[in-house]
């Protein structure tokens, strides 16, 4: 979790920080953390990346994607923090990919190992076959346990796509409405477990997350709470929805740039948008005892290019983390259409390399504020800043993350007073999280402690010590940026 604390001459931290108070008129917002037991614990494997079950194959012009061997891609999943792998997606159905033989599986786990991640791995359920299904099962069992988290089958069962006419446009006669999913789902499942005793899943996938349509995800943790297989609910929720001007139409004009960023920072979505889908679908199987996972997240469906993969993603996708994380969800995995330049990971055919947007910045910094369990943060925030702030404790660390989404014209900086209470506070340090100019849509020279994600090297990023005053532990957090606070308790020891 942590990176190596290099600390820094005064001289330049003076500069550092005179640079970071260059910024207009600062508003004060205070941030009183409630420092109690019993809030939700983070998980390691919390932060993920999602791919369809397609990137499992090799492809004629990069080879395979997931090897042991591919040192780029395990360097950059090790240096952003990513610590789960979901491979499923509408490539995993049936007729849609070639089924992966033992040395595409061999593969995928050889990666996870070097990289050490947690694998869930997807089955056909759409016009599958429950006997392929359960010897691939039974050789990822036999062989890879250490790095399955679980198994998944299917995918997206709650769309037209997956209902065979006239209830939508699918192609399993089986499959028709939610009772024959089941139906179809018990009898892969027992296949599985028949060949691999002992085996879990994950499910059901559901793609659809209004207050009607999420129904499926609550309808399938009911029906399978008690039967000791299932150990995680997983939703699909792309939050900007489809960003062209023709929703659903994928011929269409994309939304602008502007727009796709405005969307991206709005305070909407952790008020409305988050929330409804939270107390409709999510709260209901936490009360349930079922844990959840979003399997599939990202800003909108297939990106917006020069806004899905600037800054501004950065900091929504650090914001979705935390608010996630602080709603009880045992993880997020950002989906990565196989080669999509858009997405958190993709490969560059220029260079013949692996790179990463800036999401994966927001991966890391959530990693590095994210150890232990989460606490109530009350902002008081005069001037309403477009501001958001989250708390997590540990036995020894207090972090606190704020991320400044102030970005146009008229941006603010912050002046943060952090005041814990039931925490001792000692030492202090922080991390910024910075774009040139601090301009959202920047592509390049982004920053987290001062050091960027590179596939060749270990990351560098730094905490630099912040200097107490009167006031106590005060932060000046600049417009469209985000900071890491590392408090150390006093009596730690």
């Amino acid at each position: 979790m942590s990176s190596d604390k290099i600390k820094i001459p005064g001289v330049l931290l003076s500069a550092c920080c005179l640079w970071l108070n260059a910024t207009a008129a600062q508003s004060p917002v205070t941030l009183t953390v409630d420092v109690r037991p019993g809030g939700p614990e983070i998980p390691d494997g919390f932060c993920g990346l999602s791919f369809g079950a397609v990137a499992e194959l090799s492809r004629r012009d990069t080879g395979l994607l997931f090897s042991p061997t591919n040192s780029q891609l395990i360097t950059l999943f090790t240096n952003s923090g990513i610590r789960n792998l979901r491979l499923g997606g509408s490539t995993v159905e049936g007729l849609r990919a070639a089924r992966p033989s033992r040395e595409a599986i061999d593969n995928v786990f050889g990666f996870a190992k070097a990289a050490d991640v947690g694998v869930i791995y997807s089955l056909p359920l759409l016009n599958g076959n429950p006997a392929e299904d359960a010897d691939t099962a039974s050789y990822i069992w036999t062989h890879y346990r250490p790095w399955l988290e679980c198994f998944a089958i299917g995918n997206e069962p709650d769309i037209k796509r997956y209902h065979y006419p006239p209830f939508g446009t699918g192609t399993d006669p089986a499959i028709t409405n939610f009772e024959t999913f089941m139906t179809r789902w018990k009898f892969f499942a027992a296949a599985v477990t028949n060949a691999a005793p002992g085996a879990i899943f994950a499910g059901p996938d559901a793609a659809n997350s209004g207050k009607d349509g999420g129904a499926w995800t609550g309808r399938f943790v009911a029906e399978e709470k008690a039967s000791g297989m299932v150990v995680l609910a997983t939703q699909h929720f792309y939050v900007g929805g489809s960003p062209f001007t023709v929703p659903n139409d994928n011929h269409s004009k994309l939304i602008p740039v502007s727009r796709a960023i405005d969307k991206m920072l709005s305070p909407d979505y952790d008020s409305k948008k988050y929330p409804d889908v939270y107390n409709d679908i999510l709260l209901p199987i936490l009360n349930d005892g079922m844990a959840y996972r979003m399997t599939e997240s990202d800003d909108c469906l297939k990106g917006v290019p020069n806004a899905s993969d600037a800054f501004a993603s950065a900091l929504w996708g650090l914001d979705y983390l935390h608010w996630w994380a602080a709603h009880g969800a045992s993880g997020v995995n950002f989906h990565n259409t196989e080669w999509l330049k858009t997405d958190t990971v993709y490969f560059d055919s220029a260079s013949h390399s692996y790179k990463i947007n800036p999401k994966a910045y927001a991966i890391r910094a959530f990693d590095l504020g994210s150890d232990g369990a989460v606490e109530p943060v009350d902002v008081k925030n005069r001037d309403k800043l477009n501001l958001t702030a989250y708390a997590v404790c540990d036995t020894t660390n207090l972090y606190v993350t704020i991320i400044n989404k102030e970005h146009d014209k008229r941006a603010r900086a912050a002046m943060v007073t952090i005041a814990p209470e039931g925490f001792a506070p000692g030492e202090v340090e922080t991390m910024f999280l910075l774009a040139p100019r601090g301009d959202v849509g920047a592509m390049d020279g982004i920053t987290l402690g001062g050091a960027v994600i590179s596939n060749d090297s270990v990351w560098r990023g730094h905490w630099t010590p912040l200097a107490g005053s009167k006031s106590g532990i005060v932060i000046d957090v600049p417009a469209a940026s985000a900071a890491i606070v590392e408090i150390h308790r006093s009596d730690a020891g």
